[in-house]
């Protein structure tokens, strides 16, 4: 099997799937959550589609991409149609706590010692 990079595809496709746009929606990062709020139109893009079939249960921007074989910059744009037209929600990752509410070291060194010797 002979693997492609990424961003190897026809440009003219590219172009004719995102009407020609190329700045992509920052609210959907690599990692962010897609989930269908609704199922396809008739006369919807096929890309669209597709991501809606793909996104019945919550997705991640790269698997998304990865299943349609197109550059993440291009399932961007597509999502933000989507989402523009409530179609699709997304889930963003949660920020990591502070350091601050963490518990410290050794509580945490006293545990493992307590779960070794059971």
């Amino acid at each position: 099997m002979i693997r492609k990079p990424v961003d190897v595809g026809d440009p003219d496709r590219l172009y004719m799937v995102t009407g020609g746009r190329s700045e992509a929606d920052d609210s959907f990062d690599l990692v962010t959550l897609v989930v269908s709020e609704s199922e396809p139109t008739p006369g919807m893009q096929s890309e669209h589609v597709r991501i809606l079939e793909l996104c019945r249960h919550p997705t991640a921007v790269v698997e998304i991409s990865a299943e349609l074989a197109l550059p993440v910059t291009v399932v961007r744009i597509l999502l933000g149609d989507l989402h523009d037209m409530g179609k699709v929600s997304a889930r963003h990752p949660r920020a990591a706590a502070s350091v601050a509410g963490l518990p410290e070291t050794a509580l945490l060194q006293e545990v493992l010692h307590g779960l070794r010797n059971l």
